[in-house]
């Protein structure tokens, strides 16, 4: 990487090593903390009961890992789509890309469907379906509506994201109650532990689109700017919007399969990065994945304990927080337009 905008290779590389730093201990810290806290000394000197070492391998630690992996994917899920929709009120949760998926989950549980496909439930294959088929219909409409821009990209996700919700409540409705409690719950929010193949498969999976998304980054800083000055350079706008949003639609999919519907990551962390670190995607982008995997592994935590020996849905303490901070958002967004 040559130096560009003040980034250098030696820059970057530093940058990701003191977050994933800053992740594992954050993972380690949170992987004690619980109903029961346990001890980093009674771990490293294998003083540990049975119990406590059942609850930290089999049952803490899975949950933070999983954690880690559906924050990275919806934040920087989040700042693509910021870039290439040049809005920075754009995430995958307010795209449509989670009420899809909360549409297929919806339809598993009413199906009474039972099998399993690679370890998972038929709600998360369905929601993975969903997501998936969701961003088509968003891209395929969107680019009918606004060929020119990205407008209307937007504008659709958020008709088809609030269509999208309204069926969810109609199969709520009509359901039976016994069917669709389990199914609501996975609706708010939820890490639950799963077992080492699903996490390590999830996790590279993950972690290839990531590489993929940070690959555009020089590209996505030119059409964050300007698609006009990014044609002049010979970038393809068209073709690298479409890779992005394909790519994101798929890093999505596998976060909502993993925990249901947790809105805001993708709003609040790629903001909060580019405070700190800047607009060049380059840095942004590895350095928002890793913020984003923090904060998941913290808000996930503070769930666990806030009314601990009960569990409040993660989802409902991220759309708490993300809430006030979508409407700020959004007025700064409207004065300046205005002053524009």
């Amino acid at each position: 990487m040559t130096q560009q905008s003040g980034l250098t290779f030696t820059k970057l590389l530093t940058s990701i090593l003191i977050g994933v730093a800053i992740l594992a201990a954050t993972m380690l810290v949170c992987s004690l903390v619980g109903t029961k806290t346990l001890s980093i000394e009674q771990l490293i000197h294998s003083d540990i009961s049975a119990i406590d070492s059942e609850i930290f391998y089999r049952i803490r630690l899975p949950r933070v890992l999983l954690a880690s992996i559906v924050g990275a994917a919806l934040a920087i899920s989040g700042a693509v789509l910021q870039a290439i929709l040049k809005n920075p009120l754009a995430d995958p949760y307010i795209l449509g890309i989670s009420s899809g998926a909360g549409v297929g989950a919806m339809l598993a549980s009413v199906m009474g469907l039972q099998f399993t496909f690679l370890g998972k439930s038929p709600i998360a294959i369905f929601a993975f379906i969903g997501a998936f088929a969701t961003v088509w219909l968003v891209w395929t409409i969107g680019s009918l509506a606004d060929k020119r821009s990205s407008n209307g990209l937007l504008l659709t996700g958020v008709v088809i994201n609030t269509f999208l919700s309204a069926i969810t409540m109609f199969m709520v409705a009509i359901a039976r109650s016994s069917t669709v409690h389990s199914t609501m719950i996975w609706l708010m929010g939820n890490i639950f532990p799963e077992d080492l193949t699903t996490i390590t498969t999830m996790a590279i999976l993950t972690l290839l689109a990531a590489i993929a998304l940070m690959r555009l980054g020089p590209s996505l800083n030119l059409i964050s700017f300007s698609a006009a000055q990014a044609k002049t350079v010979g970038i393809n706008v068209s073709r690298v919007r479409f890779i992005t949003f394909l790519t994101t639609a798929f890093i999505t999919s596998i976060a909502v399969s993993l925990s249901g519907l947790i809105g805001f990551v993708g709003l609040i962390v790629p903001h909060a990065v580019r405070l700190i670190w800047g607009a060049d995607h380059r840095r942004l982008l590895p350095i928002t994945a890793i913020a984003g995997a923090i904060f998941m592994v913290i808000a996930d935590t503070i769930a666990r304990i806030i009314i601990s020996p009960a569990q409040l849905p993660v989802g409902i303490l991220t759309a708490l927080i993300g809430g006030p901070f979508f409407i700020v958002l959004l007025i700064k967004n409207s004065k300046r337009q205005n002053l524009l």
